[in-house]
């Protein structure tokens, strides 16, 4: 993994952790639903980013080495994996 992006993911992660943390505390002290879901989708969008961040790492570091050493059908059967795992 690209070290620039493996700190960023690993920086987003600590955030997170914290984010969920509080997540807990604010249904232990029974937080209003509607604030309890803002922060459920704050954390959500926060795990969308760094899926984002590793498929852009493996877009452009094993897919286009697999492209690059003929092996484009692997390219292929990995590149549809993420298309279903999206869906």
């Amino acid at each position: 993994m690209d070290k620039e992006i493996k700190k960023k993911i690993l920086k987003r992660l600590n955030i997170i952790k914290g984010q969920v943390e509080g997540l807990g505390r604010m249904i232990e002290n029974e937080k209003y639903c509607l604030d309890i879901l803002i922060q459920a989708s704050a954390i959500k969008n926060a795990i969308s980013s760094i899926e984002r961040e590793v498929l852009r790492n493996h877009l452009k570091t094993h897919v286009v080495d697999q492209i690059k050493n003929k092996k484009e059908k692997k390219a292929v059967e990995e590149l549809m994996k993420i298309y279903k795992l999206k869906k």
